[in-house]
């Protein structure tokens, strides 16, 4: 069977479908039009429609999309209809701070396990989570079969961190290391770069 080309842009808009429809619900939104949803996310509602239309026809002409349903239709696009433990590497500020995260619960991601090299947090259990050490990363993350993680490190580690993941059978990461990593074309990696994006704000401040 050919596989499905969807574009990441629509991927990405999904996701922020998905958080405004929620956020719908919990104001009791029942019926949803994609003129509204569109204005919501600042695109056209042809965009919106064709972003559905990928997947299937959710809505009813004259009536639009029902909340509730299409909130569990992109849910089960997305995979995000089942709980996905991630491991943290780091435990720094920056993975502390996730570790206190309550959202990711709530999108359908739970951290299960957190590494770090300092000493003194080896062993401890934050947040309900114990910290192991990073010698151990390819053995626990392989026995859990946990296929997404979160890299916190500095930029010094994080290629090494990387490789160690992808060899314990990571397929996905979320890379918080303020450096672009190498790695294998078939592993996902989404980098974070708060500085980078202050200074793409900087510019056009500057230039407006």
């Amino acid at each position: 069977m050919k596989k499905l080309y969807v574009p990441a842009e629509t991927v990405k808009r999904l996701s922020l479908y998905l958080r405004n429809l929620r956020y719908l619900a919990k104001e009791g939104v029942e019926i949803i039009s994609s003129d509204k949803l569109a204005q919501d996310i600042y695109v056209s509602p042809a965009q919106v429609r064709k972003d559905l239309s990928y997947f299937g026809d959710f809505g009813i002409r004259g009536v639009g999309y029902s909340v509730k349903l299409l909130i569990k239709e992109i849910q089960s696009i997305l995979g995000l209809n089942k709980e996905w433990p991630v491991a943290l590497i780091g435990v720094g500020r920056l993975g502390s701070a996730l570790l206190n995260y309550p959202g990711f619960k709530e999108f359908g991601f739970r951290i299960s396990i957190a590494f770090d090299s300092d000493l003194k947090k080896i062993g401890r259990i934050y947040q309900g989570i114990k910290i192991e050490d990073f010698s151990e990363i390819e053995r626990i993350i392989k026995k859990e079969n946990i296929k997404i993680a979160i890299i916190t490190v500095p930029a010094s580690a994080a290629q090494e961190i990387a490789d160690r993941l992808v060899r314990a059978g990571i397929e996905a990461i979320l890379n918080f290391s303020p450096r672009y990593l190498n790695i294998p074309e078939n592993i996902n990696i989404k980098t974070v770069d708060i500085a980078t994006e202050l200074e793409s704000l900087v510019y056009y401040l500057t230039r407006g």
